[in-house]
């Protein structure tokens, strides 16, 4: 066996080929990870683990957090999650530079789940100016402050909890890599129509296997969508099957307008 350092304050044990923690083998839904570890190299293998800490089954919210701030805090998360290995955050800045084609400065955008400021800075090089950031991990939010392409910054989770922000705020809130087990919620939607403009947009950039296999979303996420979308609260823009979202697995875009 070898070890993966995992964040948690703890080594979690590596099966000698799979690389996936042995008490959790059975809990992976798609084979395709098992695959990916198999004939990855030892650095690629050690990412994944990384990443697959913050999505393990049964995590709590606040479990989920502590660990992003750890990593965060680590200087390992953007190492992990370099471009060659998730493309979240240039996914994210490419649907917006499609839908603001032109004065993109003046466009209010609230990043959710910001992380170490990844997708702030891919919407920084495209001339987004003013977009602030959301995520209940200090550690992150500690490495987004040095990027200096945020406004706002708010250490809060995204949930059913109302955020200490008014109706109407943004021009568009995304979500670029912050959906999996124990992340954002389903009932986030309500929250996020809630503060985006009539008229803005809300998106989701997400890996397409969590509609699947995680509990919060399987048979409730889409349906979820459909419902605000009949109800009159947003209108589907597209849903967008992307490749090499993260660790060569697809990736799917949702983009909705605001009614």
């Amino acid at each position: 066996m070898s070890t993966v350092n995992c964040y948690g304050g703890q080594i979690c044990l590596f099966t000698t080929r799979a690389g996936i923690p042995v008490t959790n083998i059975t809990k992976m839904a798609d084979e395709k990870a098992l695959s990916y570890i198999e004939a990855s190299p030892q650095e690629d293998a050690s990412a994944y683990g990384a990443n697959y800490g913050a999505h393990r089954e049964g995590m709590t919210k606040e479990e989920v957090a502590e660990y992003y701030s750890k990593w965060g805090y680590s200087g390992k998360y953007e190492e992990d999650l370099c471009p060659e290995r998730y493309n979240g955050p240039k996914y994210g800045a490419e649907a917006l530079v499609e839908a603001y084609p032109g004065n993109r400065e003046s466009i209010h955008i609230l990043d959710i789940a910001a992380g170490t400021g990844f997708l702030g800075e891919e919407l920084h090089k495209r001339g987004f100016k003013k977009v602030d950031a959301l995520d209940p991990a200090e550690g992150m939010l500690a490495m987004a402050r040095k990027k200096n392409v945020y406004g706002r910054l708010l250490c809060e989770f995204m949930c059913e909890k109302r955020l200490p922000v008014e109706n109407d705020t943004y021009d568009c809130t995304i979500i670029a890599g912050g959906m999996g087990e124990g992340h954002i919620p389903c009932v986030a939607l309500h929250e996020m129509i809630r503060i985006t403009k009539p008229g803005g947009l809300v998106v989701i950039v997400m890996r397409e296997e969590y509609l699947d296999y995680v509990k919060e979303y399987k048979d409730r996420l889409e349906v979820l969508m459909q419902e605000l979308e009949d109800a009159g609260k947003w209108e589907s823009v597209s849903r967008v099957i992307v490749p090499n979202y993260s660790f060569d697995n697809n990736g799917v875009i949702f983009k909705y307008r605001v009614c």
